[in-house]
């Protein structure tokens, strides 16, 4: 690890505290590194008892109602606490995080900005900001307070990885790997920069790097999370030199690593997917508002299937807002299923269509926003396929593209990714086809039951002749033709870090992946229905 020098901020903060609450405080600050909250809260308790203005013992309060999960809690907590300091950076840092988390979004900027004011020199301040920028999707915002951060702390590997996967996010691949390479300079083992390398794809990983990597794993004391990162990125090292046999072994490991740590019960997955089913098992009747939704394509499908690139794709038509958005559509139905104090579907065979025009309002309320005179706007979510009926019935006016790609390329490239949230079923094969079939059921179920409004995209048949399949996809959307689409190298849309790089390349036929990988596939291929 890197040795850090101690910023002022950090130093004296026990100054003139009597040394029974001392002694409490020291304790309170050990037991929170081991996160053992309920020692940590009882110790800040008597710190507080003893001497009740002790600012430092209330942000920490506030922290561990943070980490606890009560984000509410800890901004209430940080709030009195800067009553009595109104200038401590420390606390308004605290206290943008929790107003983050929280989802109070511009007051949590507001105190970011703040701490960074009263502590120009403070990295964590400053990184504090990029990570709430960068969560945001406001990578320019991030990137510059990063850069920040970085300049004042440049050895640091944390804020040098989140740079750098901010810059890959805009394109920025070059000084992305020289910002994960210079991370790995100060810190050989960390996992996030070797994981970020591995995920821009830029360039191929060598024998130095392969060594490098597995040295790293062999370190005692990796946490489980670090070892499953550095066992990805080692699948990425060992396909560059060829060796795919290897590399299928350290993927499978890898895999049933992370699949330790997430929780995932195919069976009730399955069971909720049959419900939905039926419960949208015939087409809707009566409608509202025909037309509601008009402006509206959701593109879904599972993650991996070629959704992003063609995310991209569409951004460079110029009637076309392929600005990310928020899950909003979740939202509603999540909100409504509140209302009714029932479970999705369970209250969809009593819903009217007056209800169904409720919901859909409600979501273009939210989704709606200054198109610049933009006929349609993109909605893509690989979480919400399972969601479709509930969104056509909302807004009947809406269209839907079902983003397919090869089966077994498509599960393949799931397994071969560790996701930042989400997506748990891929860290088992059996689990990854069960999803698999699930999606593919469902989604085709849409088909037939939307005939005219569903789409049907295959991703290698964008590859294959971009012209010819673009052509297709604006004659189903009702736009003119825009030749601008196919180049996506300067289409301006963020898209994910990882997946940065690839899909800025020009569009072109790739080489399937899983013939390299022979045999080892077999099984995945007998539970797709392909064997």
């Amino acid at each position: 690890m890197v040795a850090m020098q101690v910023h002022p901020l950090l130093l004296g903060r026990t100054a003139g505290l009597p040394a029974a609450a001392r002694q409490r405080y020291d304790e309170a600050t050990v037991a929170m590194a081991r996160r053992e909250l309920d020692a940590a809260g009882a110790a800040l308790a008597d710190v507080l008892a003893m001497a009740p203005d002790f600012v430092e013992a209330q942000r920490l309060q506030g922290l561990v109602a943070h980490i606890r999960g009560d984000h509410a809690g800890a901004v209430a907590i940080l709030r009195r606490a800067l009553v009595t300091a109104p200038d401590n950076a420390l606390l308004h840092m605290n206290l943008g995080m929790s107003l983050y988390s929280a989802g109070e979004f511009a007051t949590a900027f507001s105190s970011l900005r703040r701490a960074c004011e009263l502590a120009p020199d403070f990295p964590p301040a400053w990184f504090s900001l990029g990570r709430a920028f960068q969560q945001q999707g406001r990578t320019a915002g991030a990137i510059t307070a990063l850069h920040r951060a970085v300049d004042l702390a440049p050895e640091d590997p944390v804020m040098r990885s989140l740079l750098a996967e901010a810059q890959a996010s805009l394109g920025a691949v070059a000084a992305a790997c020289t910002n994960y390479r210079e991370a790995l300079r100060h810190e050989p083992d960390h996992a996030e920069a070797w994981l970020g390398l591995a995920r821009l794809q830029v360039e191929p990983f060598s024998k130095d790097d392969l060594a490098r990597l597995q040295q790293a794993m062999q370190r005692p004391g990796t946490s489980p999370q670090a070892r499953v990162m550095l066992g990805f990125a080692l699948v990425r090292c060992l396909e560059d030199q060829g060796d795919y046999h290897a590399a299928f072994r350290v993927l499978r490991k890898a895999n049933g690593q992370k699949r330790k740590l997430v929780n995932w019960n195919a069976a009730v997955v399955s069971a909720r997917i049959a419900r939905i089913r039926a419960a949208f098992a015939r087409p809707p009747g009566e409608v509202e508002d025909p037309q509601l939704g008009e402006q509206v394509v959701f593109l879904m499908g599972l993650p991996r299937s070629g959704g992003g690139l063609l995310r991209r794709v569409l951004a460079g038509h110029a009637q076309v807002d392929a600005n990310e958005r928020p899950q909003h559509l979740r939202a509603v139905i999540e909100e409504e299923s509140g209302r009714r104090q029932r479970e999705f579907p369970q209250w969809t065979i009593e819903a009217t269509p007056a209800d169904w025009a409720r919901l859909g309002r409600d979501y273009l309320a939210r989704a709606v926003r200054a198109q610049d005179g933009k006929r349609c706007f993109i909605d893509q979510s690989d979480q919400d396929w399972h969601l479709m009926g509930a969104a056509m019935a909302m807004l009947p006016g809406a269209r839907l593209v079902d983003c397919r790609r090869d089966p077994l390329e498509n599960c393949l490239s799931c397994y071969r990714q560790l996701f930042a949230v989400h997506h748990e079923f891929s860290y088992d094969l059996d689990e990854l086809a069960s999803f698999w079939r699930d999606c593919d059921g469902l989604c085709a179920h849409w088909q037939q039951l939307y005939r005219g409004r569903v789409f049907v995209h295959q991703h290698e048949s964008l590859l294959a002749d971009p012209p010819l399949q673009l052509h297709r996809l604006l004659n189903f959307l009702g736009l003119d033709e825009d030749q601008a689409c196919l180049d996506v190298r300067t289409n301006r849309r963020q898209g994910a870090a990882g997946d940065t790089a690839r899909l800025r390349e020009p569009l072109r036929w790739q080489e399937p992946r899983a013939p390299r990988y022979g045999g080892k596939l077999d099984r995945l291929r007998v539970l797709l229905g392909l064997a």
